[in-house]
């Protein structure tokens, strides 16, 4: 009877063990794709944001006194911290900044450096225990001793603030000092000492999105793709002011927006020549390597990449346009370049690997000089060996203003 019954119900319908397999793999392939969108589109908005808080990660162990009274900062020992030269010290929101020295060991504590505390700037260093460290050593022109006056440049986006540092000899030769990425205006104050050797004037720079000018309606950064404008601004405001040779001054990104200047601005038969420290000469380079070190899978990489430079990616990246990397890559377009160039580049910059500079010297030596540094990380070239630094922008100015004084 039981027999009859099991006969009579219907038989049981299964489902291959194909079509099974392939619906857990269009899932697990939907869910990896939809992990590499959202990975790539993080890379993508973080390359055009502006970071209004920096990671921290120097650690304070403690803060001692020496037999002669110097206070020194002692810090958990790491790649950043015991890098070599000196730097700034700026706590969380940059309410505590503080000069430092050069790192030295510590008997018996392998695992902490010292830098002496050679100045405080602002905030106190009371309870604060961790910051991050800045390549940035001055706050004001006039911690080199160097008089500046306050000025505004003014920029389609509103009014940027300034420094003008008059020149002596050569005051009517212009340096303008473009900084860079997530840096502010103080990054060219290491350059003073060099610049005031050649009696040269100097413009330091606000632009779009640093913290100080006013923002993009976008809020993003253009990688030099748009604050080149703000640049040729400034150029304009040098001209105004009696400038008749224009050097431009870039730091990392500040390198590609003072190439873009000089290529697309109508004023770029103003600029005499550019002086570039760690810059960026092809972002496609520098993408590529951030996304190694932070250990992002290629194909990541190369979408975060397409996200930036397409029309399709704004929505995710925020920004008003995309960045067009085709015209940021000097390697591929060094043909097209047109004035004299100085690039000062750390053969040890983790940052910005200095391979796209070597090609560009390489393809044009006619326009393009080199100068390597070792041991410095990205743009700490003046702090390692301020010394040849300053050498090497000395040299530079003074062939341009004599090349300048013959025509």
């Amino acid at each position: 009877m039981a027999r009859k019954i099991v006969d009579k119900l219907e038989p049981r319908k299964t489902v291959p063990a194909t079509l099974i397999g392939a619906g857990l793999g269009i899932a697990a392939g939907s869910l990896v794709a939809a992990s590499v969108s959202a990975l790539a589109g993080y890379f993508a908005r973080r390359v055009v944001t502006p970071e209004e808080r920096r990671a921290s990660n120097a650690v304070i162990r403690e803060i001692t006194t020496d037999a002669q009274g110097r206070l020194w900062m002692h810090l958990a020992r790491d790649a950043e911290t015991a890098e070599p030269g000196g730097c700034t010290f700026l706590s969380e929101f940059d309410a505590c900044a503080v000069r430092l020295s050069a790192p030295q060991d510590v008997a018996g504590k392998p695992r902490i450096v010292a830098r002496q505390i050679e100045q405080i700037y602002r905030g106190s260093l009371d309870g604060v225990k961790r910051g991050y460290l800045s390549g940035a050593m001055y706050e004001h022109p006039s911690d080199l001793g160097f008089e500046a006056e306050d000025v505004a440049v003014s920029l389609d986006v509103g009014d940027g603030p300034a420094w003008l540092v008059p020149g002596t000899s050569n005051k009517d030769v212009w340096v303008i000092g473009v900084h860079g990425r997530g840096a502010r205006r103080t990054e060219s104050i290491r350059a003073l000492p060099a610049l005031a050797q050649a009696g040269v004037s100097t413009l330091l720079m606000s632009y779009r999105n640093d913290g100080l000018a006013p923002t993009a309606p976008d809020g993003r950064y253009g990688l030099g793709d748009t604050e080149w404008l703000d640049v040729e601004a400034a150029v304009h405001f040098a001209t105004s002011r009696g400038a008749r040779q224009v050097i431009l001054l870039g730091w990392s990104m500040g390198g590609a927006i003072s190439l873009q200047m000089a290529d697309r601005s109508d004023l770029a038969d103003r600029v005499d020549s550019l002086m570039l420290v760690g810059p960026v000469i092809n972002w496609v380079d520098v993408l590529s390597h951030q996304a190694r070190a932070n250990k992002i899978p290629q194909s990541v990489g190369r979408f975060g990449q397409w996200l930036l430079s397409n029309e399709a990616g704004r929505w995710i990246t925020g920004q008003a346009a995309p960045v067009n990397l085709k015209r940021l890559n000097w390697v591929d377009r060094a043909d097209e370049l047109s004035h004299p160039i100085l690039l000062m580049h750390s053969r040890d910059d983790q940052f910005v690997p200095n391979g796209p500079s070597l090609k560009l010297a390489a393809l044009r030596p006619d326009l393009v000089s080199l100068k390597t540094f070792t041991l410095a990380g990205h743009t700490r070239e003046p702090n390692v060996d301020p010394q040849g630094f300053a050498q090497t922008v000395s040299d530079f100015l003074a062939a341009r203003i004599d090349a300048n004084t013959k025509r």
